[in-house]
């Protein structure tokens, strides 16, 4: 077993299965020793768990269970980009997260600390990446965060 799947069991995680694309595109991409993760909502077996507008419709709390599980669905790719093999990943690059938001929400970077934060725990030195955290008035399905991220492998 490999440190990440050592730590998701010491926090008592587990990865959700492959959610299916939710259109025209594919749900990863490698170019070279980047792997490009396609944005990723708060589902788990294919149905969407956090909808509505934070701030408004949907709490601070359960906008941070959403970031953690935008992160889940992101490290599900990452584990089937690299054939299950975890070691393979030299280091997250980059999150970039929206968070769907009342005007008057200036939350975001809590909400996607939520998810920087399970990655670096996951992770460890590996985790630590760039990042950008927006608001924004609507997001596919209505969910309530959408999270895509940048993952450096080793070639």
């Amino acid at each position: 077993m490999n440190s990440v799947d050592r730590q998701l069991a010491k926090l008592g995680l587990e990865l959700p299965e492959t959610n299916p694309p939710q259109g025209n595109y594919r749900p990863f991409v490698r170019a070279g020793s980047l792997l490009f993760i396609a944005g990723q909502g708060p589902r788990k077996g294919g149905e969407l768990v956090f909808k509505g507008i934070v701030g408004d419709t949907v709490t601070l709390e359960d906008a941070l269970q959403a970031a953690r599980l935008c992160a889940l669905n992101i490290v599900t790719h990452v584990k089937t980009a690299c054939d299950g093999d975890f070691d393979k990943v030299k280091g997250f690059v980059r999150l970039a997260g929206l968070v769907r938001c009342a005007a008057e929400f200036e939350d975001q970077a809590k909400v996607l600390n939520a998810a920087s934060d399970l990655i670096c725990e996951l992770f460890g030195e590996r985790g630590p990446h760039a990042r950008i955290a927006s608001g924004t008035h609507a997001l596919p399905s209505g969910m309530a965060v959408e999270i895509e991220a940048v993952v450096e492998l080793v070639n």
